[in-house]
């Protein structure tokens, strides 16, 4: 029987359901332990000439410019590079470390830690639970700064560097950034740029309130900028959970405009955030904001637990443009997956034809005035 894309279970030696759990959870298991499990794997991987399966890539994603790419990264890239923080794994991961750290250092009452830690098992929108925490450890004024929970997710994300453990994904998309790639997390940890910073780049972390660190960003003048959509840990004023705290930008024409722009002109790879379209904030800045989707053409990796779902995901992604990949049936598998999908895009040099040029030089067509080849070669023979 064959785990995890040609490795054999023959002689594993962790219990049948621990195998299982660490397939679908890697992070409730100690660093030891994953390393042993990587250790066994590489050695229990049969040659490549026996593996029954061989990965295949969709051409129209690998043929893609790195510059022509926008990463979109999530929760699933810091649980790979670092799972022995469970705060990272996961949106409810990262409430409930942060409601334990509040009642550790007694900033929240216990009657109100027993009523969140009830609101983070049966609420669907976790967004709306994080947006309560927070306020709750605010000031009553609405303000949010100074507040407890910037205190509770420095305690959470305490030492970061010390936990990088696999930065296989890191060191992908670094590999993507020197060649033009732009990013943009969902994260509230700095875990890219830490990495970074030991590798020499120049990282930078933005936040959407700085407007014009959002515009230079935008078009591509911070080639290591990260964009953090929900603001960063260590900045309480930039944190933010749902639209109307971005009220400035989402009702500046410019910096929409520029945003915009990009959901038209890139091409979005999401890694690791399964449920970004979900996300109020992305929904805003693209999703309810951009026509023509279909014209389109981004990229979603997921886990494939469960193919009737999985196919049925990938039908309705089409609707908004975004083609769902699976990168496997297990997490174990992610890294290694984006590591051989970067190691292709940037083996190929030459762009492809595919909607996404279609739709940049419909874009480049509005913005000149005109609506179709046909009236620009009309115009220059002096016919109007």
């Amino acid at each position: 029987m064959l785990f995890a894309n040609g490795v054999w279970r023959k002689d594993f030696f962790l219990p049948q359901e621990k195998i299982f759990l660490l397939e679908k959870n890697p992070w409730m298991f100690s660093s030891e332990t994953l390393m042993s499990v990587c250790q066994m794997i590489s050695r229990l991987r049969p040659p490549a000439s026996k593996l029954a399966f061989i990965r295949k890539f969709l051409k129209s994603l690998i043929t893609k410019q790195p510059r022509d790419l926008l990463l979109v990264i999530g929760t699933g890239v810091s649980a790979a590079v670092a799972p022995g923080i469970p705060a990272l794994c996961s949106w409810r991961s990262c409430i409930e470390a942060v409601i334990e750290a509040a009642e550790q250092l007694e900033v929240l009452h216990p009657g109100d830690v027993a009523e969140f830690r009830k609101k983070v098992i049966k609420d669907r929108d976790l967004l709306v639970v994080a947006h309560d925490l927070i306020r709750k450890m605010s000031p009553r004024t609405g303000d949010t700064k100074p507040n407890f929970f910037q205190d509770c997710l420095m305690e959470v994300f305490d030492n970061l560097e010390q936990h990088i453990q696999n930065p296989v994904v890191l060191q992908s998309i670094l590999r993507l950034m020197e060649r033009g790639t732009m990013v943009l997390t969902t994260n509230y940890d700095n875990l890219l740029e830490i990495f970074g910073y030991q590798q020499g780049k120049p990282m930078e972390s933005l936040d959407l309130k700085d407007k014009d660190k959002v515009l230079q960003w935008a078009r591509g003048h911070i080639k290591y900028g990260v964009l953090h959509n929900h603001g960063l840990y260590t900045d309480p004023c930039g944190m933010v959970l749902d639209p109307s705290g971005y009220k400035d930008v989402t009702q500046d024409p410019e910096v929409m405009e520029v945003i915009q722009n990009l959901y038209q002109t890139k091409s979005f790879l999401v890694l690791g955030c399964g449920e970004t379209l979900c996300d109020q904030i992305f929904q805003a800045l693209f999703l309810y904001t951009v026509k023509n989707k279909v014209d389109l053409e981004h990229y979603m990796l997921v886990l494939k637990e469960n193919e009737d779902h999985f196919f049925k995901l990938q039908a309705d992604m089409l609707l908004h443009g975004i083609k769902v990949v699976s990168y496997g049936d297990c997490f174990i598998q992610f890294p290694e997956y984006v590591q051989d999908l970067t190691t292709q895009i940037c083996k190929h040099r030459s762009p492809g034809t595919s909607c996404m040029d279609s739709a940049k030089r419909k874009l480049k067509l509005r913005e000149n005035g005109t609506d179709s080849p046909k009236r620009i070669k009309q115009s220059d023979n002096g016919v109007q």
